[in-house]
């Protein structure tokens, strides 16, 4: 089984994050980038069918040179080849233009993509891949079972779980299920020499336009003085919560 995984590259949220050009940029200066967790449950979760069933895994990834750590990382982790497409990260169309070109050309069999990046949180990526490839398609997965040419998948959906069944080739939007944190890989000090001597292939895009533009970002209001309330005197907390919390 061939098993393609996508990875974004995205700000650790331990980062500071900060704006340029009137608020229309992400400021890069100081942020550390790391794998995106939902593309890291999946990479996780491909390294299972790689050790369980001799699976190989490719990693791609969207972007410019500086995203090269980041697939490092993956190929420390276990990936057996990574490739680059050479251009900047635009939108959810672009993206999933980009990685449909890798994933017809390798012929893969389980495409595993993050449901959504922490950073834009736009959740379109997955189900445009799999359009664009004619695959099926599953989303919100917290777990997948390869036998043969099947898939046994479980999503998460309102107010439950489903299980579904479909045929390969199969493209999921994975999440925190896939693999529980505690089953996250830290790439030991092998690891980490022998991605050093793995396979890292930069390609150039296809043609894609961009159909969306980020105009503006804006932080969220900043949080107000806290205010201490004598418990004896609901009075108060009761005004304060109707007048001025707006809770009540």
């Amino acid at each position: 089984m061939k098993i393609l995984v996508c990875i974004s590259h995205v700000p650790d949220t331990t980062s500071k994050i900060n704006f340029t050009d009137g608020d229309s940029k992400f400021d890069t200066n100081g942020v550390n980038f790391v794998i995106n967790p939902n593309d890291e449950f999946g990479l996780t979760r491909a390294m299972w069918f790689k050790e369980k069933q001799g699976a190989s895994v490719d990693v791609v990834n969207v972007g410019g040179a500086e995203t090269e750590p980041t697939l490092r990382k993956a190929l420390a982790i276990g990936a057996d080849n990574a490739i680059r497409v050479n251009t900047p990260a635009t939108d959810g169309f672009q993206v999933a233009k980009q990685l449909a070109k890798v994933a017809k050309k390798g012929e893969y069999d389980l495409i595993i993509a993050g449901r959504e990046s922490i950073d834009y949180n736009g959740g379109m990526v997955p189900g445009m891949l799999a359009a664009i490839l004619d695959a099926n398609f599953i989303n919100t997965c917290i777990s997948i079972e390869v036998e043969g040419d099947k898939a046994t998948a479980i999503r998460e959906i309102d107010g439950g779980k489903e299980t579904l069944t479909a045929s390969l080739p199969l493209v999921i939007g994975g999440q925190k299920g896939l693999v529980e944190e505690s089953d996250l890989k830290i790439p030991n000090m092998r690891g980490i020499m022998q991605a050093r001597k793995k396979p890292l292939n930069v390609v150039e895009p296809d043609e894609a336009p961009t159909q969306t533009e980020a105009v503006k970002f804006e932080k969220p209001a900043p949080k107000g003085d806290v205010k201490l309330v004598d418990p004896e005197n609901l009075d108060e907390l009761i005004d304060l919560l109707h007048n001025e919390a707006k809770a009540i």
